[in-house]
């Protein structure tokens, strides 16, 4: 289906075009591996699982925490769950599930299960785009294929679970059986997508890990952090920083944002605070523009990718990971979001109240 993306016209493949029946009719005879049950792994085998696909886990009994997770999953040792030598000798589908550090650790002992029509499924770019670093190269007889769902595992969970879905990109690197483009697409819907839109491996690391450490995790961090100093240094209490910070962005405008684009957002706040977002809006563009091209710089010659095999594969990394992510979660911000949630209304049954009311500066126009 063509769709107008702001006057660019894309493709995009919805349930419609490949319906569930049609991806039965391509997997049915594939046996499809789990490779890592951590982040994604959990969410794409149990939705392919409850949509009736053929589905194994292969999990490393060494995180023991992981295998156990399968397990009160309802995945059984020696039937659906196996360690992963077996899960890919026994597989003709092998997706590669775990981080993008243990997938260079893992290759060799995967790459010796491969088998010539086997596809090798991946979720991310970065392996097979960074393959001078990370030492994945594929043999030539498999199909290499990408279905990358645009959001955590949690939510591809949740999207599954209430119907919607997450949307996923798609791309083939490598087709041998000629078949690998609707293999990826049959996958694609197998894990619940909302929609499928084409792209390449390298299109796909690129925009994601410059998404990760810019708007969607790494620039929004910071940008709330530095509101946060402000207001806070100007003698705004905690609570009154941290609401006009993240709670009104996360409770209101984004939902609003989410539910009928920024201009719709815009067009029905106060008049104060529709013309202080379009007069600031592009000084902040102005201020990022530079950090954002460096970043895409560094990301699209592999600076970004050597920092992290660097930094996850080496020794004490937990344990220094687990040092910084208390400094954030123990910073007076983030202490002060712990209880602002905690004094969100709920209903009797422990459901989160949704709010019926407007936009910033509701009833000042």
């Amino acid at each position: 289906m063509k769709i107008d993306f702001g006057g660019v016209m894309e493709e995009v493949i919805t349930r419609k075009e490949f319906p569930m029946s049609k991806a039965k009719r391509v997997l049915k005879k594939e046996t499809i591996a789990i490779i890592g049950y951590g982040v994604q792994g959990p969410a794409q085998g149990l939705n392919m699982r409850d949509n009736g696909f053929n589905v194994i886990v292969g999990q490393s009994k060494a995180f023991m925490k992981d295998w156990n997770r399968a397990k009160k999953d309802g995945w059984k040792p020696g039937e659906t769950l196996f360690e992963i030598e077996e899960a890919c000798e026994r597989a003709t589908v092998i997706q590669m599930l775990v981080s993008d550090a243990a997938q260079k650790a893992i290759w060799p002992t995967v790459k010796k299960y491969l088998k010539a029509g086997d596809a090798l499924y991946f979720s991310h770019g970065f392996s097979i785009v960074y393959r001078d670093q990370t030492k994945v190269i594929p043999p030539e007889n498999v199909d290499v294929i990408l279905v990358a769902p645009k959001g955590s595992g949690l939510n591809v969970r949740r999207n599954f679970l209430n119907g919607a879905g997450i949307n996923s990109s798609f791309a083939v690197e490598q087709d041998y059986t000629g078949r690998a483009e609707e293999r990826a697409m049959a996958l694609g819907i197998a894990i619940g997508s909302g929609y499928l839109f084409p792209t390449t491996f390298e299109n796909e690391v690129y925009s994601d890990l410059t998404g990760e450490r810019g708007v969607l995790m790494g620039a929004l961090a910071g940008i709330m952090e530095a509101q946060y100093d402000v207001l806070r240094k100007n003698g705004h209490s905690p609570s009154e920083a941290f609401n006009e910070t993240v709670e009104e962005l996360t409770q209101s405008l984004i939902r609003l944002v989410d539910e009928n684009g920024m201009d719709w957002m815009y067009a029905n706040c106060s008049a104060t605070a529709q013309r202080g977002a379009l007069d600031w809006r592009p000084k902040f563009k102005k201020a990022t523009l530079p950090v954002f091209k460096e970043l895409y710089k560094r990301v699209r010659s592999g600076e970004e990718t050597k920092r992290v095999l660097r930094s996850t594969g080496g020794k004490g990394y937990q344990a220094k990971l687990q040092k910084e992510l208390d400094a954030l979660g123990n910073s007076e911000m983030w202490r002060a979001g712990k209880a602002s949630r905690d004094l969100r209304p709920k209903t009797p049954a422990g459901r989160r109240v949704k709010s019926t009311q407007g936009t910033k500066g509701r009833g000042s126009n």
